[in-house]
């Protein structure tokens, strides 16, 4: 004996209602599971220790006392002792017209051709 779809149907309806879960009879990918779960953000925003004072900041409070920030200036003087080198960063363009001479793709990269006879 075969109970009718339109039956069963009912039945999930108010199975549905009770429980306070989503009604898809046709069983559609809807997202439901990733919906229901709880948000990360402030447990991901927890994990991170908070931000304390850097050395930057002490500078913009006390403009009058000289704060000393060692990793900078080690990081200064290695940009310092590579420019010397020839190591450095490349200067900036300032015109449209300079960037446009550098910009250009040079052709070719395979063999030579032979100069035709």
């Amino acid at each position: 004996m075969s109970v009718p779809r339109s039956r069963i149907l009912d039945l999930m309806k108010a199975q549905c209602r009770i429980f306070s879960t989503t009604f898809n009879p046709e069983r559609l990918r809807l997202g439901n599971k990733v919906l229901r779960q709880r948000l990360r953000g402030p447990t991901l925003a927890a994990y991170y220790p908070r931000k304390v004072a850097t050395l930057k900041d002490l500078q913009n409070l006390y403009p009058t006392f000289e704060v000393v920030n060692d990793a900078e200036e080690d990081r200064l003087n290695k940009i310092k002792v590579a420019k010397m080198r020839g190591k450095g960063a490349p200067k900036k363009k300032r015109t449209a017209a300079e960037s446009k001479k550098f910009g250009k793709k040079r052709g070719g990269g395979g063999a030579a051709k032979p100069p035709p006879t």
